[in-house]
């Protein structure tokens, strides 16, 4: 894989998945906009990793749920940088709560931060893209979750079922620019979101044998997916999620 001189935007590019992504598109040559809401510190420690591989990259605060917020985040790296060539929506968040007991404010919560921001990132990347030329690449960070129920955290599941028609929808409208629209759909991930099940031994003994390959996945696992989306070598991958589950959607009790 070879990224060099692309420039990459990285919603939630300060922590857990985001910020795996945010540096293994960087050691593929990238320059990268790390979007970040808090810990202004860790962004700043992340822009002096990306340097130290030869790489430039620029944070910037933004909340992805506001629009105008989004738009910023566009023009800042366009600013910087002069175009935008991978786009990565990756933010998201989780109530853990279920149909009957999800308040208006949890529902709005996840759906904005989930899935209105990754619609309206995809809208102003695709703008942008066209207007520069050359296609690119919009690659939308789901989850097994998109396609697979999990009881109690019913908007969450309902935030990643919308970004599953997202990537399907936008794929083939923005195909005719060559603008190349994935999903990526991790399963468990060992990340600061996961830390109740994996700081519970009972809790993580069980997840880990209902996943075939027997353990959680890594941040970087699903950050080398996300690379080779962004690469040529996924010249023809459009409008679908590639899971990264270890094989957890396929499992069966054997019955």
């Amino acid at each position: 894989m070879n990224l060099k001189d692309k420039v990459a935007i990285v919603t939630g590019g300060n922590s857990g998945i985001g910020l795996a992504i945010v540096l293994e598109l960087a050691r593929q040559g990238a320059n990268v906009v790390i979007d970040y809401v808090v810990h202004p510190e860790a962004t700043e420690a992340t822009e002096r990793q990306v340097l130290a591989l030869g790489d430039q990259a620029i944070g910037v605060q933004a909340d992805v749920s506001k629009v105008a917020d989004l738009q910023r985040l566009i023009a800042t790296a366009v600013k910087r940088f002069r175009r935008v060539d991978v786009m990565v929506n990756n933010a998201g968040v989780e109530t853990r709560t279920s149909v009957l007991d999800t308040s208006e404010a949890d529902y709005d919560k996840v759906l904005a931060i989930n899935l209105k921001s990754a619609f309206f990132g995809t809208q102003f990347a695709a703008q942008q893209m066209i207007k520069q030329g050359g296609g690119g690449r919009i690659i939308n960070v789901s989850s097994v979750h998109e396609d697979w129920p999990m009881p109690g955290n019913a908007a969450y599941c309902l935030s990643k079922g919308g970004i599953r028609m997202l990537t399907r929808t936008a794929g083939v409208e923005l195909a005719p620019h060559n603008i190349l629209v994935v999903g990526v759909g991790p399963g468990a991930v060992a990340t600061p979101i996961n830390l109740s099940t994996m700081n519970d031994p009972v809790l993580l003994k069980k997840l880990n044998s209902a996943i075939p390959l027997g353990r959680m996945a890594r941040s970087e696992e699903i950050a080398s997916v996300v690379a080779f989306l962004a690469s040529d070598g996924a010249s023809y991958l459009t409008a679908t999620t590639i899971f990264v589950d270890g094989g957890i959607m396929q499992s069966s009790p054997g019955l």
